[in-house]
């Protein structure tokens, strides 16, 4: 394949269609070669990654130019964003989405419009639930803004992954919360003698970066004047605008990136040092960060409190603070809790658990559920609770976690028994077992298994979930590394997703890719991190990958491929919903 020159725009061929100009009309969604589109968008961050790499920045600038202007960049970007991203049926200030494919296609033509001078608009304020009864703000973009920010990151991110330090794991293509959790478990097995922690947050951090600091650390990025426009765009929030002097709004395609430049240099500025085989130096601390949430592993409890002064006088001009009551100083005696576990020392033997506050959450949220679901019927109940159940265990999963497993399947039991016989106060207990419990599923010889007698469909329990340990990404790596790129390859194929044997099998077998568009079907971007976002991805995989049989043979019935719901097959097709693979109308992940 010929690499763009500099110079030019790096013209797709003709099945990628036209982005802007008269030919716009002839741009077909459903036709575009989106495995081109990738193709071109990866070389072009990987030359960013390696100019940065080698220091070259004038090289830098001029790739992040073409970046900017390049029509696959926009055509990926607007697909992520109408597409992919959770929040796509989610409008900003102006009340628009994007959900057909003229749409889609007006708004490829929209972002390469010559005329049209780019004008940020404000975000719209929205606010979710947080624990202990509080909220967290976010900030809705309009759709315009959010696929400009796409855009900006594709050009921007690789610059940083060449510079980024290895112990940060937030919000970074091809790391997250496991590979945090997994090199916490390296430094205190390996090390013992870092016994005391920094156990720290910090307060808002979204809402309180400085933005003449940012700016600062953006340098020459070509597309800085439209992130300082996006930081002062203001907030709209129950019809009253107001300004934004400070922050980024949680909730922008680009806002994770800018933590992650806001706070870089934070392993330097604890001290944390690293010899040539990439570990730690003796007598280093070891910082481990995931977005604003960090730990420091130190030597000594002195130690520890002169890194938490080095870093308050590191963040201060960076508009940031800690949280004080959410930061502390703690033995590993005594454990901690960091992504939802547990890290403790048990008698000289390191042992990572679900924590107690995760089990909490998790034990109320099955009950409210529950009791919400008095007068469902069985099916509802499957509908509701198996992605939350499925979705806490593959986070969990990769820890000491069968112990909590199997206690959480008993106060499950006792919670459907509970609702089965509330269904049903006047029939006997025989009767309410006979109709909801047995042995539906047919691998396993236990006959307390809720269901329901009519699908066959049951509820997944923890326990089923096996323990399977996080390979932890190397050191330094990123996939925008072209010498990586065989490392990488072998992560994917290895990855653990929560789909059924058969699918698992094709997913590997198309290198996972769509049979149709030839795209990726699950990309690294839009693979779950937390809880929430494993429980959303189970709720939600089905309403996005199907399998087709090929009806390319006389029958019409040929072997089964994987495909985007959105690429639609050929109308002889016979389509077979990928919750529909087992035939009992329920997801078997």
């Amino acid at each position: 394949m010929i690499p763009e020159p500099e110079d030019k725009l790096d013209a797709p061929p003709a099945s990628v269609g036209v982005a802007s100009g008269p030919e716009d009309a002839m741009l077909d969604w459903r036709q575009i070669d989106w495995r081109q589109a990738e193709q071109n968008v990866r070389r072009l961050r990987q030359r960013i990654f390696t100019a940065s790499k080698a220091g070259d920045l004038s090289r830098v600038r001029r790739l992040q130019k073409l970046m900017l202007r390049s029509r696959s960049n926009t055509l990926l970007s607007v697909r992520r964003v109408t597409e992919r991203n959770a929040g796509r049926l989610t409008a900003g200030v102006d009340g628009e989405v994007a959900l057909t494919d003229e749409a889609k296609t007006e708004l490829v033509s929209r972002v390469h419009d010559p005329a049209d001078v780019f004008k940020a608009m404000p975000v719209r304020r929205v606010f979710i639930p947080k624990p202990g009864g509080k909220q967290r703000p976010l900030g809705i973009p309009v759709i315009l803004d959010r696929v400009h920010q796409a855009r900006v990151v594709n050009a921007l991110e690789p610059e940083w992954e060449a510079r980024f330090e290895p112990k940060s794991y937030g919000f970074r293509p091809g790391r997250g919360c496991h590979d945090a959790i997994a090199a916490i478990f390296q430094v205190a097995k390996q090390n013992p003698r870092r016994l005391w922690v920094l156990d720290a947050d910090l307060a808002g951090a979204f809402d309180r970066i400085g933005h003449d600091h940012l700016i600062l650390m953006l340098g020459s990025f070509p597309a800085r004047g439209m992130i300082r426009q996006w930081l002062k765009a203001g907030v709209v929030e129950n019809g009253r605008l107001s300004r934004t002097e400070e922050g980024t709004p949680q909730g922008g395609v680009a806002s994770p990136l800018l933590l992650n430049i806001a706070l870089h240099g934070m392993e330097t500025a604890a001290g944390a040092r690293y010899g040539a085989d990439q570990r730690a130096m003796k007598g280093s601390p070891v910082l481990i960060r995931y977005a604003d949430d960090f730990v420091v592993h130190c030597h000594s409890r002195q130690e520890a409190i002169e890194v938490k002064a080095r870093l308050a006088a590191w963040l201060a001009p960076r508009g940031l603070a800690f949280n004080e009551g959410k930061t502390q100083v703690v033995s590993l005696g005594e454990g901690y809790d960091f992504l939802g576990f547990n890290v403790r020392r048990y008698r000289r033997k390191l042992l990572i658990k679900p924590s107690q506050a995760a089990v909490r959450r998790i034990r109320e949220r099955l009950r409210s559920e529950l009791r919400s679901l008095r007068g469902s019927n069985a099916p509802a109940v499957l509908r509701r609770l198996n992605p939350i159940i499925r979705g806490w265990a593959a986070y969990y999963r990769t820890q000491v976690s069968a112990e909590t497993f199997g206690k959480l399947d008993y106060y499950l039991w006792r919670l459907t028994w509970k609702w089965a016989r509330a269904s049903h106060p006047n029939k006997p207990a025989h009767w309410v077992f006979a109709r909801y419990f047995g042995k539906f599923n047919k691998a396993r010889q236990d006959r307390w298994v809720f269901g329901d007698r009519q699908t066959g469909g049951y509820l997944h329990r923890f326990a089923w979930t096996n323990i399977v340990r996080h390979q932890i990404v190397r050191h330094r790596a990123s996939p925008d590394d072209p010498a990586l790129a065989d490392y990488w390859a072998w992560r994917r194929h290895k990855a653990l997703l929560p789909i059924n044997p058969r699918a698992f099998r094709l997913h590997q077998e198309q290198d996972g890719r769509c049979a149709i568009c030839r795209a990726t079907l699950i990309p690294a971007e839009d693979r779950p991190q937390t809880p929430h976002q494993w429980e959303t991805w189970l709720a939600t995989t089905r309403k996005t990958i199907d399998i087709v049989w090929d009806p390319g043979t006389p029958d019409k019935a040929g072997p089964p491929r994987l495909i985007h719901l959105h690429c639609q097959p050929t109308r002889h097709a016979t389509r077979t919903r990928l919750s529909r693979m087992h035939g009992n109308g329920h997801v078997r992940f």
